[in-house]
């Protein structure tokens, strides 16, 4: 019991440090940068080598897209002893199919074309690792849902939408913060899960571990 009291005091005490620090971004998704600094959070990056290639067979989309963000998050922590580490994925889901980043125009096209007129669902998972002197260690996760219903597109409204070159490196060939505003009617949830990370859950998440958003050290580049 006393060494079960010394570990866990240890714990603490290495997440309160890490918590003075900037958090980690495990991604190179510019949208989640700019979400991160449109609301102060100090971060650096540190883009994960873990491949979304997880068996989806008879599994729902939802525990893929958190397998994903935890395999990002312990991925990077495990580099960086003393650092908080977020991880997130994204997926598009249009009744049981699951929509990806398209392959080329061809492939942005039929998706666009079976998101037209209907509703579809974006799931974005968020999971907190840390870097600790025993390995990383998760320490939180979460997956966000929002409806979005899409407009009904003409044939050349797609054809334009993908002269914008928008849809290549965006799960559902789209991007709500972009042009691809034009092609959504209404939403029902978080619009920042849509853009790719749910800000006011995942600040919800740092807040529960602790993150008062005060006095944290600038971003350490070279970390």
């Amino acid at each position: 019991m006393t060494h079960l009291r010394e570990q866990r005091a240890a714990q603490d005490a290495e997440l309160e440090r890490a918590l003075r620090r900037p958090l980690v971004l495990a991604s190179a998704s510019p949208r989640r940068a700019a979400l991160l600094r449109q609301v102060g959070l100090p971060f650096d990056v540190r883009v994960s080598d873990v491949a979304e290639e997880a068996d989806e067979v008879g599994r729902g989309p939802e525990a893929v897209a958190l397998e994903h963000a935890c395999q990002k998050a312990l991925d990077v922590a495990g580099e960086l002893p003393g650092r908080l580490v977020l991880g997130a994925d994204t997926v598009v889901v249009l009744g049981d199919q699951v929509l990806g980043k398209p392959s080329g125009p061809d492939e942005a096209r039929g998706m666009l074309r079976a998101l037209s007129g209907r509703e579809h669902e974006v799931i974005s998972a968020v999971a907190i690792a840390i870097g600790a002197s025993d390995g990383a260690r998760l320490l939180t996760e979460h997956a966000e849902h929002t409806r979005v219903a899409f407009r009904a597109l003409s044939d050349g409204e797609i054809e334009r939408y993908i002269a914008t070159g928008e849809p290549p490196d965006k799960a559902g060939a789209y991007g709500i913060q972009g042009h691809g505003a034009l092609l959504v009617r209404d939403i029902d949830g978080c619009y920042f899960n849509v853009v790719g990370l749910p800000l006011s859950r995942t600040w919800e998440m740092l807040v529960e571990l602790g993150y008062d958003g005060i006095g944290h050290g600038a971003s350490d580049r070279d970390a």
